[in-house]
C-alpha cells in the first residue's frame, strides 16, 4: 500500500540533483520503506510538465498525496525538514507514544 505519492523534479544530472536523489532514497528506505510511490522527472526532459506543475527550481520534492500537497526545494539533505514536509515527524510521535490519553499511566 503506497501511502505517499512523490514526485522529484531533477534538471539532469547535476551534483545538487544526484544528492537529491541519494538523500532522498536514503530517507524514504529508512523511514517509509514501502509505502510510498516515487516518480522522478528530468525537467531537461519534460519541460511542459515542469510548467503544468509550477516547479520553478530544482531539485524540487513534492508529495502529492496525502493532501494537501507539499513541496520541498533543495538537496534533501535537512532530514528534519524533509520529514515535516512529507508530514512523518508526528506520525512517528504519535507511533512512539505510549502513555495513555487519561488517567495515570504507572
Amino acid at each position: 500500500m503506497c501511502k505517499f505519492k512523490l514526485y522529484l523534479y531533477m534538471s539532469g544530472e547535476t551534483p545538487p540533483s544526484v544528492v537529491s536523489a541519494y538523500n532522498l532514497s536514503a530517507l524514504l528506505d529508512k523511514e517509509i520503506k514501502g509505502k510510498y510511490s516515487l516518480e522522478v522527472i528530468n525537467v531537461l526532459d519534460d519541460p511542459q510538465r515542469a510548467q503544468e506543475d509550477n516547479i520553478l527550481a530544482t531539485p524540487t520534492l513534492v508529495r502529492a498525496s496525502p493532501l494537501p500537497e507539499k513541496r520541498v526545494v533543495g538537496d534533501l539533505s535537512d532530514k528534519e525538514k524533509v520529514l515535516t514536509a512529507l508530514g512523518l515527524t508526528a506520525e512517528k510521535e504519535n507511533s512512539q507514544n505510549t502513555s495513555l490519553p487519561y488517567g495515570d499511566n504507572t
